[in-house]
C-alpha cells in the first residue's frame, strides 16, 4: 500500500491494479503507465499472461485478484464477459469494492449495469471500451492513439472517463448503456467477420493454386475498405449490385461442389446470406436496379442453391 501512498501524492494520479492480464488488459495498464498512473498490482492466470505483464508492466507484483482490487484506487476488470458479472459480485460480497475506488471495464458487450454492486459499494463504475484488435504487445500502445473508446459512465463521473481515454491516447465515444449489445454486434459486424470473409476468401485462392493469396487480396481489400469508409453503399461493386444474376448462380454451384453439397453448408449458407443483405442495401442505394434485381432473388431464393 506505500505504493499506492506515493501515487496518491500526486494529484490526479492512480494506483491501478488490473485482473486480467490478457491481451487488452495489459496494454491498457502499460497505456495507464504510460500516462503517469503506477500499475501497484496485476493478477495473471496463464503462463502466457504472465509473459505478457512481464513485458508491458516489468515490476508490477502478480497477486491474486483479491490483493490487487485491496492495492487499487483504480481497478481495471479486463476479463472475458461471461466472467466479469461474478467477479464484481465477489469482490463486492468480500468487501474488496470501496467508496472512493474507480472500477473500470473494458468489455464491449456490457455497460455499467454490470458494475452495480460496485457501485452500491460506492465505487465508480466506468465502461471504457477501446474499439481496437489487440496483440498483447507493445504495438497496441500505439494503435491506441487516435482510437476509439465506447464510453459508458454515469453523468457525473463522465469527465473523468473522459479524462482516462484520452490520457491513453484514445477518442471517448459515448454509448448509451441500453446500446450496448447493438454496439458490441456492429462491431462484430466490422472487424470479427471481416477476419472469417478474408481468411475464408483466402483458403479458396489457395484451394486453386494462388501461391500468395494475402498478396493478391491486399491491395484490393485495402481499396475496399478505404472506399466504403468514404462512401459507405456507394462502394458497391461486384456482380451482386450489377444484378449478374448468372455469375452469382455460378459461384454457388462451385462452392457446393468444394463444400461437397452438403444440405445447410455453412459455406454456401454464408455465401447466399451476405448476397441477400448486399442486394437489398444495393437497391436501397439505387445501385442495383429493380429489373435485374428479379432473377437475381431468384437465384438467392432458390431453395436448391442451399443443398
Amino acid at each position: 500500500m506505500s505504493e499506492a501512498h506515493d501515487v496518491r501524492e500526486r494529484p490526479g494520479r492512480f494506483a491501478v491494479g488490473v485482473i486480467g492480464t490478457g491481451r487488452v488488459g495489459s496494454v491498457l495498464g502499460a497505456a495507464l503507465s504510460r500516462a503517469g498512473h503506477r500499475v501497484v498490482a496485476a493478477s495473471a492466470v496463464s503462463d502466457r499472461s504472465r509473459r505478457r505483464a512481464a513485458e508491458l508492466l516489468p515490476g508490477t507484483p502478480l497477486l491474486p485478484p483479491p490483493e490487487v482490487a485491496a492495492a487499487a484506487e483504480l481497478l481495471v476488470l479486463a476479463v472475458p464477459d461471461d466472467v466479469l458479472p461474478e467477479l464484481i459480485g465477489g469482490l463486492a460480497e468480500t468487501g474488496l469494492l470501496r467508496a472512493g475506488q474507480t472500477v473500470v471495464h473494458p468489455s464491449g458487450r456490457h455497460g455499467i449495469g454490470v458494475l452495480e454492486p460496485a457501485r452500491t459499494a460506492g465505487a465508480l463504475p466506468l465502461a471504457l471500451h477501446p474499439v481496437m484488435t489487440f496483440t498483447g504487445t507493445d504495438v497496441d500502445l500505439a494503435r491506441l492513439t487516435g482510437c476509439s473508446f465506447g464510453v459508458t459512465a454515469p453523468e457525473a463521473f463522465r469527465p473523468m472517463a473522459e479524462a482516462l481515454v484520452v490520457e491513453m491516447g484514445g477518442e471517448p465515444e459515448w454509448i448509451a448503456e441500453a446500446d450496448r449489445a447493438l454496439y458490441h454486434a456492429a462491431l462484430a459486424f466490422g472487424a470479427n467477420y471481416l477476419t472469417t470473409l478474408v481468411a475464408q476468401s483466402a483458403d479458396l485462392l489457395a484451394r486453386i493454386g494462388v501461391g500468395a493469396p494475402g498478396r493478391m487480396l491486399g491491395p484490393l481489400l485495402g481499396a475496399t475498405l478505404d472506399n466504403t469508409l468514404r462512401s459507405g453503399d456507394a462502394a458497391l461493386t461486384g456482380p451482386v449490385a450489377r444484378g449478374d444474376a448468372g455469375t452469382v448462380a455460378a459461384h454457388l454451384e462451385e462452392l457446393a461442389r468444394v463444400s461437397g453439397s452438403r444440405a445447410g453448408d455453412p459455406l454456401v449458407n454464408a455465401y447466399l446470406a451476405l448476397a441477400r443483405l448486399t442486394a437489398d442495401r444495393a437497391l436501397e442505394a439505387g445501385l442495383l436496379a429493380p429489373e435485374r434485381a428479379g432473377e437475381l432473388l431468384k437465384v438467392l431464393n432458390d431453395d436448391r442453391a442451399q443443398s
